[in-house]
């Protein structure tokens, strides 16, 4: 596929990287390059076969209207921003285009989400707890996108309850994720440490692979057993 890229950054470079290995042809572009959407027009994307934004929480919103208005495929990498999720959902629907969207592209993560789903019934059993995230001094939403997305699966699996979150900016941590719940009989702890990059940029690309020639709005946790 062409790719066009959105986001240079640590998390955006990788992920060129990753999909020159899987044979793509990959564009990436900057905030300045893509300043006023210029890289998201119609005339820009013509030959391109599928978006991806690794950009910022102030920028997607924007980056997806305008993928949307061109009927372009995205897969979106960027969290901070699922407040919108229902508005943006309606648009892709009824433009008839496709969207993936992760709170973590990481497969690891993704089956941290199933555990939590499915110890989540501890919370109506005299369990308490908390959920802790720490990142990179570089991250700009807090708490992350993750974290979100694992008290969101505890509330809709134990009735409503939900965990504090405590967030940690530090150093140059990639991601670490931490559900604790306790009782007065024991701790349970499940807990994900990415080691690098990596596992972000190879599901994200994956997405974008199974999202090629789809339509639909879809959350990656939902989808990523089906990836190629």
């Amino acid at each position: 596929m062409n790719l066009l890229l959105l986001g240079k950054g640590k998390t955006g470079s990788l992920v060129a990287e990753v999909a020159r290995e899987r044979g793509h042809q990959v564009r990436a572009v900057g905030s300045a390059e893509n300043r006023g959407a210029a890289a998201l027009t119609a005339q820009s994307l013509h030959d391109v076969d599928m978006v991806i934004d690794f950009t910022t929480p102030h920028d997607v919103v924007d980056n997806i209207k305008h993928c949307v208005a061109a009927g372009m495929n995205i897969v979106v990498g960027t969290t901070g921003w699922y407040q919108q999720i229902p508005t943006i959902r309606e648009l892709v629907e009824e433009r008839g285009m496709g969207l993936v969207f992760a709170a973590n592209f990481s497969v690891g993560v993704n089956l941290l989400f199933e555990a939590a789903t499915a110890v989540a019934p501890a919370l109506r059993q005299g369990y308490s707890g908390r959920i802790v995230e720490r990142h990179h001094i570089h991250k700009k939403d807090k708490p992350s996108g993750t974290a979100v997305a694992l008290n969101n699966i505890l509330r809709e699996n134990s009735g409503g309850m939900e965990l504090p979150i405590d967030s940690v900016r530090e150093g140059e941590i990639v991601g670490e994720h931490v559900i604790e719940l306790e009782s007065p009989n024991d701790i349970l702890r499940l807990e994900h440490s990415a080691k690098s990059r990596r596992g972000f940029a190879d599901g994200a690309v994956r997405a974008a692979e199974w999202l090629k020639g789809r339509k639909g709005f879809y959350d990656f946790k939902d989808i990523f057993r089906q990836l190629p």
